[in-house]
């Protein structure tokens, strides 16, 4: 098995896990929004709940962010989701969508996909559909979404380059992103670096700030602007597994920063036939 389909068995196999936990379990454990704590830290995590569409029972407290505030989802757009979980983002850019729009959520686990197709059941919505599939090969036709959401996965994805491709080919002309994301600045420590539970917890498998903005720009994306940024500091009882003291004090004193930010691009409403994706 490759390096990236152990990474992606290992995360598929930790969000099954979170998929069957409630949200208060999730936010005191290293993949939840506090991470590995003796309290609950919401480390990561915003707060849905004052969002027209929210619905407790969808939301694991798994986001960096809120990427439906900041999408300009209007009534009617075709709205997809990225790694969807149990429907959280689905249900609040259903109700900007409004009942002529349609909102797919795309999500590799299918203990999440159970989840939130249980939960769109029980809301009675029938124009929120869950696809189970992986981001870097989208369950989608070219050039049919307005509007794509995505609050903390493309970090967990070993191929990033390949997901924004993706999200090129199935967005239409014109169409546009926000997607919510942790990443780095500076250089972070081995021992965090190659921690599993880090990797699922978000930290380790995010890249470069400037490395990520740069993948947007490479893949043909244009007006591409960041709608939010907030550091992410992780307590010292977390990295306190995986640092010595001296190397935790080291990285406090290091310049390295880990963020979230909410970025924000369209896809050019006339595309050649050269651009990226264009001819997959």
């Amino acid at each position: 098995m490759s390096i990236d389909n152990q990474i992606k068995e290992m995360v598929r196999q930790k969000y099954s896990e979170i998929a069957l936990q409630d949200k208060e379990t999730n936010q005191s454990s290293c993949c939840g929004a506090g991470g590995c704590s003796t309290e609950v830290y919401n480390i990561m995590s915003d707060d849905y709940s004052t969002l027209e569409g929210y619905n407790p029972d969808a939301d694991l407290g798994l986001g960096c962010g809120l990427p439906t505030q900041f999408a300009k989802i209007k009534p009617g757009n075709t709205v997809i989701d990225l790694g969807s979980g149990a429907g959280n983002d689905c249900f609040v850019a259903r109700k900007e969508a409004g009942e002529n729009g349609k909102v797919i959520g795309i999500d590799f686990t299918p203990a999440m996909i159970d989840k939130a197709r249980e939960n769109a059941e029980k809301l009675g919505f029938n124009n929120v559909e869950f696809r189970q599939g992986d981001i870097e090969t989208m369950p989608v036709t070219a050039n049919v979404a307005d509007v794509i959401v995505s609050n903390c996965v493309l970090n967990l994805v070993p191929n990033k380059d390949g997901v924004f491709k993706e999200i090129f080919r199935v967005l239409k002309p014109g169409g546009h992103f926000s997607i919510s994301d942790i990443v780095i600045e500076g250089d972070l420590p081995s021992g965090i670096k190659e921690a599993a539970e880090m990797y699922s917890g978000c930290v380790s498998g995010a890249i470069q700030k400037q490395v990520y903005l740069e993948l947007i720009s490479s893949n043909g994306f244009v007006n591409l602007t960041i709608q939010k940024q907030k550091a992410i500091i992780v307590p010292d009882d977390i990295l306190s597994k995986y640092l010595s003291k001296e190397e935790l004090l080291a990285f406090r004193n290091s310049n390295t920063g880990i963020y979230s930010i909410t970025a924000y691009a369209e896809k050019p409403a006339e595309t050649s036939c050269c651009a990226p994706g264009c001819c997959n």
